[in-house]
């Protein structure tokens, strides 16, 4: 494995961002950057052998910095929305900005995505590394967060995310990648699977309403494999609220620390198939509704609405305030610990 280090270039404060370059034998390769730990890119072969760049992002630093897709990177504190910007634990409440409508979506505007973490090569990975302090936006609990990139022979990207606190909080981690595996054009032909009969229906401003509800007969139903856009503009409730999919679904046989498989992704004309396996119990799909306005991208111009998918493999939105919910709290002494692959191929 070629691993290369490098400068990209320095935010509007004067921090470097570093970018590392993981190429495999094959010429298949990632880039990674240390602004939000994020994915600026992967370079993997279609049907015919030919390269192309099949995830979403800018040709300089400084546009991931505050980037309304949050293209890449990992968000935190907690991915995802808490309602109305509040929580309780241990009979104290919290109170986090709003930044999304009426909730706290992300971190905040502050978030994990828009700070430079610490990085390193470590043997054939890449580790990046952030430290949030107690009451950083509003959390609390001194937050130790390591992210450990792997990429393959075979075209595989592995992410651990594990993290430590010396106070009682919440967390809740991902990477907010998006793909178009055409490299251009919309998503919409893309064929989704979902491993995930059931799905968590929300308020209009995309809180869950607390039960989950069975996707068989609606639009959420990616149990077999169908096309992004055939269902996307349909009159249900969660479409219209989010201008197609936002929505998060309940992996089947999710099991703590077991590697499951979320989702496959394949779009027909180029032949690159994805699959995402994951040890978090939810996936949260965004079909890029609101991409407009965007940064300029790789095409020299800002994306549009759908021209690419994000596969959020996560704990459920708004976990702090749902019990019922798999637990997002971590305790002194306790390892938080999850991982996302992403394993590429050609049909």
């Amino acid at each position: 494995m070629e691993i290369k280090k490098e400068v990209w270039g320095a935010l509007p404060d004067g921090q470097e961002v570093i970018l590392y370059t993981l190429k495999n034998a094959s010429g298949a390769s990632v880039r990674l950057s240390s602004l939000g730990a994020g994915i600026v890119s992967i370079n993997v072969p279609d049907r015919d052998g030919r390269l192309a760049d099949v995830v979403l992002g800018y040709n300089r630093p400084e546009d991931y910095l505050a980037d309304g897709p949050c293209a890449g990177k990992i968000p935190g504190r907690y991915a995802n929305r808490i309602a109305k910007g509040k929580f309780s634990l241990d009979g104290k409440e919290y109170t986090l900005p709003v930044n999304n409508g009426p909730n706290h979506l992300h971190g905040g505007p502050d978030g994990f995505q828009n700070k430079v973490w610490e990085s390193r090569i470590e043997g054939e990975a890449v580790e990046f590394m952030y430290f949030s302090e107690d009451g950083e936006a509003g959390y609390p609990g001194n937050l130790k967060v390591v992210a450990h990139y792997e990429w393959s022979e075979d075209n595989e990207l592995k992410l651990s995310m594990t993290a430590e606190t010396d106070a009682p909080t919440v967390i809740n981690l991902t990477n907010h990648v998006y793909f178009n595996l055409n490299a251009e054009g919309d998503i919409l032909g893309h064929r989704l699977e979902l491993n995930a009969s059931e799905y968590l229906p929300t308020d209009e401003t995309l809180i869950p309403t607390g039960e989950s509800a069975p996707v068989a007969g609606t639009p959420m139903d990616f149990s077999e494999a169908k096309p992004i856009g055939r269902d996307i503009k349909a009159d249900f409730p969660a479409l219209k609220y989010g201008k197609g999919y936002d929505n998060c679904w309940l992996i089947d046989g999710a099991m703590p620390g077991q590697i499951s498989s979320a989702a496959e992704l394949y779009a027909p004309e180029s032949g690159r198939f994805l699959e995402v396996l994951t040890t978090q119990p939810a996936v949260q799909v965004y079909t890029g509704n609101w991409l407009a306005g965007s940064p300029t991208g790789k095409h020299g111009r800002s994306y549009k609405d759908y021209e690419a998918v994000a596969i959020e493999c996560q704990h459920c939105p708004d976990s702090p305030n749902r019990p019922d919910f798999p637990t997002t709290v971590l305790r002194p002494g306790e390892v938080f610990e999850e991982a996302i692959i992403w394993v590429f191929r050609t049909r």
